[in-house]
């Protein structure tokens, strides 16, 4: 389901949908930054937009294929921590939590690593915490 271009967008940035993450999922634009990516990506989540997902996954870690659970909301995204991503880096890492509500609630922290690919940031490895 595409997010509405007007609400607020889910990342957290409090931009718009159409001032935000829009423009890297209408592929008009790459993240700069890997903490941009992981934003970008949170929203495709929320949005249910797998295609987004698997093309901004490294290659090295993609699945075949991905299936997300329309039963589950992502409604917030909480940057905890980050190092490197820079738009002059090679790699970079996205500590978040990811808040969501459902089938079940809760929120999922993880520790994601990022790397520059042909010029663009992609999503690698992330460590979810127990």
């Amino acid at each position: 389901m595409p997010y509405d271009y007007d609400l607020r967008c889910p990342c957290g940035t409090g931009l718009t949908y159409g001032q935000c993450c829009h423009r890297y999922h209408a592929g008009n634009h790459h993240a700069p930054t890997a903490e941009a990516l992981m934003r970008s990506r949170f929203t495709a989540f929320a949005a249910g937009e797998t295609d987004y997902l698997l093309d901004t996954w490294d290659p090295a870690t993609r699945p075949a294929e991905l299936t997300l659970d329309d039963r589950l909301e992502f409604y917030r995204l909480e940057i905890l921590e980050t190092e490197g991503g820079g738009p002059f880096d090679a790699t970079g890492r996205v500590k978040f939590q990811a808040f969501y509500r459902g089938l079940a609630d809760g929120v999922q922290e993880e520790d994601s690593t990022f790397r520059k690919m042909d010029g663009r940031w992609v999503y690698s490895l992330g460590d979810v915490a127990e």
